[in-house]
């Protein structure tokens, strides 16, 4: 509610909406620079990406590679690619969720 019933600052709503989209394009950047790790088959495979979720590194322990069972590993793999995958999610609602929800608040904007 607007003090005195007027109609609300234009400009001010815009410095605000302004402030947040600024707010939330740092948090973007944050997160596309934040490595998060995922682990399968007690660590046997590691998986790194990004806050984004970029796959950044992949890591196999000799102990995980048996020729005759690669069906295995690949199960592995995908799978701390996916804890991986959580993790930066986990970290995207940290660091973008209540930017997003103020934005949403805001008429007009796509959120």
């Amino acid at each position: 509610m607007i003090p005195g019933g007027g109609q609300p600052n234009m400009q001010q709503l815009l410095q605000q909406a302004q402030k947040m989209q600024q707010d939330l394009a740092a948090a973007q950047e944050e997160l596309a620079r934040t490595e998060v790790d995922g682990q399968a088959g007690g660590g046997l495979v590691k998986a790194t990406v990004t806050g984004s979720g970029e796959l950044r590194a992949l890591a196999i322990d000799p102990k995980a590679v048996d020729p005759d069972d690669t069906e295995t590993l690949a199960d592995l793999i995908v799978a701390a690619v996916q804890a991986a995958n959580e993790n930066a999610q986990q970290l995207q609602q940290q660091k973008l969720g209540p930017l997003a929800q103020g934005l949403g608040g805001m008429p007009g904007l796509p959120f």
